[in-house]
């Protein structure tokens, strides 16, 4: 070390009014017997000190230097302090504890009794500003399950606690468009009158007749069949899209309807998703994942009552259950040697090659039961047996639920040989089953319209009078609703046999087998990924079937109140706390992420068949059309002048060019700002960690001259 070293005063900076460093004021540097904690607070951390409320002296000033220094400090601080009192801001704003902050509001509500209540744009912005935060508070409070949402966080941690939360948000799209629906579709039907019934052998038109109703005696067995397949008396009920008569009122509401759903769908989904991703950047950037805000920062101090503190306790437990785990497989990664990498990477390979030969025998064999149902249908066997009518009716539901009953649990035992993080399987595990989800439902539609459109021959003969294969399918819209409204309830039934007939025996069977056996019988998890895939593929098919099944949304509905009571019993009876577990953030994002995939893969379909695809000419408000946006047109031709030319005006390049490059610049504008942003942050980032590192130095150096110079 120096014999004689010299801190230049300018190294230490400018304090911004606060304590200014002793050099800098003139005095002898250090002093005898100077602590650690009182360089300490000559440094520039001392600003924080106005963190610690108004009027607070230094940390470790000596009883020796309140004399000496106690004028300075304490008009430092309480210039410092009228400044803050001066702030316009809101007392839960300011950084003082909760009593300085209490005197602080009972001071400032006198000042407005003696000098009056202020501008009143203050007073207006303060009052919109507490409306809001009622409201908010309001709409929490509103929120269904929400306690129970808490409990499952903190018994089955956080991952499950988004399955629920998603199961809820589904609920509330569900719940939104049969409302829309009532209001749009079934209120216009009953003003205008009852329906006219289907067009029967009478009827002279070049597209055949339409006659869904049952003659003669209809027995029970047909009853029940009708009700599990749609046919016979629901086919011509509000249920499908046959029954609505053709008013072109009734028509344009019908179609508003469906871009109605579709697009508050979309809107509250990205909503969701953009609220999730702030969490996921968060959770991804280290910035709240360290352990050190877990344990000082992540518990809450305003929790009343001992459930809601142990609910806490398990929450922040699971999230350090996960940290750990990840940062257990993130360090076997790091220090794998190049052959270890070569070795995992052929074997990722080889098992990604497995789940395509996979996923394309399960699709091949779902476009097979799908053709076949037709051919399965019309052989005097299956006519004569009503059960196994019943069956081929279901052949294509069954084979869809038997794939992804068989190919999850697959992928579940494929995932853990990759070598990722719990949180990267689970996506993993996602994706995949997404896909064989979604392509096997794709590759449905797929075969249905390989039926109405006779393979996309116009010219073929079925087709070539009205457009669409009329003589096997005369009504091709209840016919999709129909398919759709088949999986809905065998998706339901499905999971009703698998919860009372699996999952409960063998609850019942681990407490009357004592030992091993019985527990391993009886250990079951909730399988998020899977229970996740389930909801986001019923809701897809509602979207799908929605326009051709009016109330599916409604059904859905009912259906989704029933599996939140059913899943909830099944996870407090039955299931016991995952052993690993994954990030929440991971769920809050991804989940929504495959919702919106899943609505952008049903608006494919249902696009097509309004702009392409004829309408029914027997049944449906869009019979008579050439395709069912060409009542849209017919509708805007009725208008004022002025309105008509102003609608078509928006279709125009006229408005799509402008708008277009309006987009296009306020998108640039939008990206070139979060750039600098976090570019801005990334600079604050680096400067907090050199003037941490300067700080330790600064203050090593000054304790070491004190103790070499104790003369001073």
């Amino acid at each position: 070390m120096e014999e004689n070293p010299t801190l230049d005063s300018t190294a230490w900076g400018s304090s911004n009014g606060w304590l200014a460093p002793r050099e800098a004021r003139g005095a002898s540097f250090p002093s005898a017997g100077r602590s650690l904690s009182s360089v300490l607070n000559e440094l520039p951390s001392a600003a924080t000190l106005r963190y610690r409320g108004p009027g607070v002296l230094p940390w470790g000033t000596p009883e020796e230097e309140e004399e000496e220094d106690g004028g300075r400090s304490r008009q430092a601080f309480a210039e410092a302090t009228q400044m803050e009192l001066q702030d316009p801001h809101p007392s839960r704003e300011l950084p003082w504890p909760m009593q300085a902050r209490r005197a602080h509001r009972q001071s400032h509500a006198r000042d407005q009794l003696v000098h009056g209540s202020g501008p009143r744009m203050d007073q207006l912005a303060r009052l919109l500003w507490r409306s809001k935060e009622k409201t908010k508070e309001g709409l929490q409070r509103l929120q269904p399950w929400a306690w129970t949402l808490k409990r499952i966080g903190g018994q089955f941690g956080a991952g499950t606690e988004s399955y629920f939360s998603l199961l809820r948000f589904l609920l509330l799209l569900n719940v939104l468009a049969s409302v829309l629906m009532a209001c749009m579709t079934l209120l216009p039907t009953w003003l205008e009158g009852a329906p006219p019934g289907p067009p029967g052998l009478n009827t002279s038109s070049p597209c055949g007749f339409y006659d869904p109703h049952s003659q003669g005696l209809v027995t029970f067995d047909t009853q029940l069949f009708n009700l599990l397949s749609g046919e016979g008396y629901l086919e011509w009920s509000p249920l499908f899209y046959g029954f609505y008569p053709p008013c072109p009122h009734l028509a344009v509401t019908y179609l508003c309807w469906a871009f109605a759903v579709g697009l508050l769908c979309l809107l509250f989904i990205l909503h969701r998703s953009v609220s999730g991703l702030k969490q996921t950047l968060l959770a991804e950037s280290g910035a709240l994942t360290s352990y050190s805000h877990r344990v000082f920062s992540a518990w809450d101090f305003g929790l009343c009552g001992d459930v809601h503190v142990r609910l806490r306790q398990r929450i922040i437990l699971y999230e350090l259950q996960v940290e750990l785990e990840e940062t257990m497989v993130r360090r076997q990664a790091a220090v794998r040697t190049l052959g270890q990498q070569a070795r995992v990477w052929s074997v990722r390979v080889l098992l990604n090659l497995l789940v395509f030969a996979l996923l394309g025998a399960a699709f091949y064999g779902v476009y097979w039961a799908t053709e076949s149902t037709v051919e399965l249908q019309e052989t005097p066997l299956v006519q004569e047996t009503p059960l196994l009518k019943l069956g081929v009716n279901y052949l294509p539901s069954i084979f869809i639920a038997g794939v992804n009953f068989v190919l999850p649990p697959v992928f579940k035992l494929i995932a853990p040989l990759e070598g990722y993080t719990r949180s990267r399987q689970i996506v993993l595990i996602l994706l995949r089953t997404l896909f064989l989800r979604l392509a096997s439902l794709v590759v449905l539609l797929f075969s249905l319209w390989n039926q109405i459109t006779c393979g996309g021959d116009a010219e073929a003969e079925d087709c070539k009078t009205c457009g669409y294969n009329y003589k096997e399918l005369p009504c091709w819209e209840t016919l999709v609703g129909q398919e759709m409204y088949k999986l809905l309830l065998f998706d339901l039934l499905t999971g009703l046999a698998v919860a009372l007939l699996i999952q409960f025996p063998r609850k019942l069977l681990c407490g009357l087998c004592p030992g091993a056996l019985g527990r391993l019988a009886g250990t079951q998890e909730f399988q998020v990924p899977d229970e996740v895939l389930g909801l986001i593929y019923a809701q897809t098919v509602v979207w799908v079937g929605s326009f051709f099944c009016p109330l599916l949304p409604l059904l859905n509905t009912v259906k989704f109140l029933l599996l939140f009571y059913l899943k909830k019993l099944t996870l407090f009876f039955t299931c016991s706390p995952a052993a690993r577990t994954f990030r929440a953030s991971t769920a809050n994002f991804f989940f929504p992420l495959v919702l919106l995939l899943g609505l952008a893969i049903s608006s494919v379909p249902l696009l097509y068949s309004i702009f392409l695809i004829p309408p029914s000419k027997l049944c449906g408000p869009f019979r008579g059309q050439s395709s069912i946006w060409a009542q849209i047109p017919e509708s805007i031709s009725s208008l004022p002048e002025t309105a008509q030319n102003f609608l078509f005006f928006l279709g125009t390049q006229a408005f799509a060019v402008p708008l277009l490059l309006i987009s296009s610049i306020l998108m640039a504008y939008t990206v070139a700002l979060a750039n600098s942003y976090g570019r801005l942050i990334s600079q604050l980032k680096r400067q907090r960690e050199t003037e941490a590192q300067n700080k330790v130095f600064l203050a090593r150096r000054a304790v070491a001259l004190s103790s070499t110079n104790p003369a001073f």
